[in-house]
């Protein structure tokens, strides 16, 4: 299988390829030339396996060049060994009648994202041997808040790589922001920048198309790589999860073989829904795919018109993952919606450049609303939703879930649609205690780390020991830099 840019087919690389240099040189995303499809017999097989199995299993559909053995130490590496604080790894749990959630917070930073980034350290690796590249990977990364730790802490001390993150200054939780500052390993670095998620990943982009740069590393031995899920080597091991959550549906009961599911997903960037739509092309029944934005609705407005425009207000919200305007992985959807068109795509994403928007032909708007639905909350809306669920329930969301849930509400409410739907849970609530609190009525929610042992002592429910275990440790980085002033912080760091 090849893997092509968005915006040129004729600019194919082997996937080591595509997951050892993460962005084509054309500034496309490297996608599968096809998708492949599960076999009739694919999703009885896989309801009898573990994640670890289930993982190896689909993955192995899309990693040409990769042994058995490889991927069997791979899998048992990322998901094994006591990683995730939960035996399912992605488990999933009743809420209400129709509404199941995928809990993907059981890794080691307590954020959907440990869910790929315990696996790409391995993929990469692996990926640079085989390109025959014995230079250093220097892998940047600009995260809303959950990529870097995840990033930081799956390439800690991994041989033959660095690592950089980027996060916007004030526009991630506290808690999110001292699990960064304080990441252990020789090989690490973290730096915030003066403005938003946007201006972050801009900039991340930008150096990657910086010759003067790259020509300073490569003659340090080293090149630049990408953890942002621009790298397919992040997106594959999330379409595992969606696969694995419905097998797990089948396996208790709650649905037969064939079934329709459908799944709300609480995103900004757009790789994890993108996912869930690579799942339903390959095969697994799911129905609509509702896109949860928070007050930054700019996919809400895409999905719902065809019009894409990011000159609207930026919003820092209590959602803070969500917070972004450019979302990158929607390129891939495009190139998918289009039947890999890459002149269409090429010409959409210079125009965003451009003029910061545009509007995609009728025929590609029929396509996306066939498989989407989409739609928008506030954080008072998100509030509501979080107290609504535990005093109903006793079910503990954190602010993107609600996101989610409450989206969900509203498309149900629009549409009388009663299937069953799995709502991605992507964050520990004890990540964003403030917030929490707040939502459940408490007087005087504590700040920061305190917020944590609160919610606890609040709720009777034991913090996650990532989180726990942060009070006390030292920070380790405190840099912050101008946007434009991002590959100065490079060079310290790398050079």
């Amino acid at each position: 299988m090849y893997y092509v840019s968005t915006r040129d087919r004729l600019r194919k690389t082997t996937v080591s390829g595509a997951i050892a240099y993460g962005l084509a040189p054309d500034g496309g995303l490297y996608t599968p030339e096809a998708i492949p499809t599960l076999a009739g017999s694919a999703l009885n097989t896989l309801k009898d396996m573990n994640y670890q199995q289930r993982a190896l299993y689909l993955m192995n559909m899309y990693l040409d060049g990769y042994s058995a053995a490889e991927l069997v130490g791979f899998c048992s590496r990322a998901y094994g060994g006591g990683k995730f604080d939960d035996p399912a790894v992605a488990p999933v749990r009743p809420v209400e009648e129709g509404t199941y959630a995928l809990e993907l917070w059981h890794g080691p930073t307590c954020a959907f994202k440990d869910l790929a980034l315990q696996m790409l350290p391995h993929l990469l690796t692996a990926a640079l041997r085989k390109e025959g590249e014995n230079k250093t990977a220097c892998i940047l990364a600009a995260t809303s808040g959950d990529t870097g730790k995840g990033a930081l802490e799956g390439f800690r001390d991994v041989p033959g790589t660095r690592i950089l993150v980027f996060y916007p200054k004030d526009g991630v939780s506290a808690v999110q922001e001292m699990q960064m500052n304080t990441q252990e390993g020789c090989n690490v670095g973290v730096c915030s920048v003066v403005g938003n998620f946007d201006d972050a990943q801009t900039g991340v982009k930008r150096i990657f198309s910086d010759p003067e740069l790259k020509a300073e590393l490569a003659g340090r031995g080293m090149f630049l790589s990408s953890a942002n899920s621009i790298n397919w080597g992040r997106v594959l091991p999330q379409i595992v999860y969606y696969v694995s959550a419905y097998c797990d549906l089948m396996k208790e009961g709650v649905l037969e073989k064939g079934d329709k599911l459908n799944v709300c997903v609480p995103t900004g960037n757009f790789g994890n829904i993108l996912a869930a739509y690579y799942a339903k092309r390959m095969g697994v029944p799911f129905g609509k795919l509702i896109c949860a934005s928070n007050r930054n609705n700019v996919l809400t407005d895409f999905i719902r018109t065809g019009v894409y425009d990011r000159n609207r207000p930026f919003y820092n919200t209590i959602s803070p993952s969500m917070d972004i305007l450019i979302s990158s992985n929607l390129e891939r959807l495009l190139h998918a919606l289009t039947n890999g068109d890459a002149a269409q795509v090429k010409g959409y994403m210079d125009s965003l450049a451009e003029h910061g928007r545009y509007e995609v032909s009728g025929g590609l708007r029929r396509n996306l609303e066939r498989d989407f639905a989409a739609g928008f909350c506030d954080d008072g809306e998100a509030k509501k939703t979080i107290a609504r669920v535990w005093n109903e329930r006793k079910y503990l969301i954190d602010p993107h879930t609600a996101v989610a849930m409450n989206v969900l509400e509203q498309y149900r409410a629009e549409t009388g649609d009663a299937t069953p739907v799995l709502v991605a849970s992507t964050a520990s609530p004890f990540k964003f205690g403030p917030a929490v609190l707040e939502a459940l009525g408490v007087p005087q929610p504590q700040q920061g780390l305190e917020s944590i042992g609160q919610l606890a002592e609040f709720t009777g429910i034991s913090a996650p020991a990532p989180l726990e275990n942060l009070a006390g440790k030292r920070i380790r980085f405190d840099r912050t830099v101008e946007k434009d002033h991002m590959t100065d912080a490079i060079r310290e760091m790398l050079l």
